[in-house]
């Protein structure tokens, strides 16, 4: 929000790809999902455009997801193209961590400022299970390495599932005594066909807090400089900070900063919005700039300030 009190919309989450080299029990289904074919995914000078439309309409963060964005070809070109663009502050991306080793060096040398890493369990078995193959070792290192390279903010994502991994809870919270990474709690949210989203069931974020409660006392924090939806608190005794995002049990609609690209060049103005704003056509039909800034407006007006009921798309094809 601004000294007025108006919502704020600065943040532009771009899904550079749909595939995902993971099939998470809760996002795909085993066999996974059909890919998108190539021609139709945006081309790195196709997401600039985009993205300098939206400078002048607020837009100064950008988060690269996916599916997984370290599987797009050539990735490193599009953030040293992203930290050229005058007007852009920061540069984040979110992955599963599964190539972060190989990766995290150049990531920061070219220009990302923050990670964030999907971690859903400690345990290694519970991981590659929930995963449907991942190497949590591997990943661990991935998140060391980002470490090393320079990192100064690394998130550990954490959907809590109830009855798949709720039980780690404590074990999570008390990672942020040992280690200087932020662990964000997310509340499950319900993406995708029905016949998926509905096998599984959130957590709430009061449930989780006064668990992790019994491990020492829980002192809230001021908000996050970069102005995400968590709550943020520290656990007695930590270095780092526990963040709680409840998405299902208090919804911050209101208060949402970002819009949402597609890989194949749709503008979304919630997640959870079945309409979107194509934009894809008109940069392939040679549109001037203003027109692409128009659409991008269109998507910030149409934001609604109270969340549609459910999503029936895959998270991956959204941009998780």
């Amino acid at each position: 929000m601004d000294q007025n009190g108006k919502r704020v919309i600065n943040y532009l989450r771009i899904s550079v790809t749909d595939f995902c080299n993971y099939r998470c029990t809760y996002c795909m289904p085993p066999g996974g999902i059909q890919w998108l074919p190539r021609t139709d995914i945006l081309s790195f000078e196709e997401i600039c455009s985009i993205v300098n439309a939206a400078i002048p309409l607020g837009v100064d963060r950008i988060r690269l997801t996916g599916g997984e964005p370290l599987m797009r070809h050539g990735i490193m070109d599009l953030v040293k193209m992203l930290a050229r663009l005058p007007g852009i502050d920061d540069i984040a991306l979110t992955t599963n961590g599964s190539r972060l080793e190989e990766f995290a060096t150049v990531l920061r040398e070219s220009g990302v400022n923050r990670i964030n890493v999907s971690l859903d369990s400690l345990r290694p078995g519970r991981y590659c299970e929930i995963t449907r193959g991942g190497n949590f070792d591997k990943v661990w290192r991935g998140i060391e390495a980002a470490h090393s390279a320079g990192f100064g903010i690394i998130k550990l994502n954490v959907v809590v599932i109830k009855g798949i991994n709720d039980d780690e809870i404590e074990d999570f919270a008390a990672l942020t005594r040992k280690y200087p990474f932020e662990v964000r709690f997310i509340e499950y949210m319900p993406v995708g066909p029905t016949e998926l989203s509905n096998r599984f069931t959130h957590v709430s974020a009061e449930e989780m807090r006064n668990r992790i409660s019994a491990l020492g006392q829980l002192d809230k924090l001021s908000d996050d400089s970069h102005g995400g939806p968590a709550e943020r608190y520290k656990l007695q005794g930590a270095g780092a900070a526990l963040g709680f995002i409840s998405a299902m049990s208090h919804r911050f609609c209101s208060s949402c900063n970002r819009l949402r690209l597609t890989a194949d060049g749709r503008l979304l103005s919630c997640l959870f919005s079945g309409q979107s704003i194509e934009v894809k056509s008109l940069l392939r039909s040679g549109a001037p700039p203003e027109k692409i800034a128009e659409a991008v407006r269109l998507a910030i007006e149409s934001k609604p300030m109270v969340r549609p009921e459910r999503c029936s798309s895959f998270m991956s094809s959204i941009g998780g």
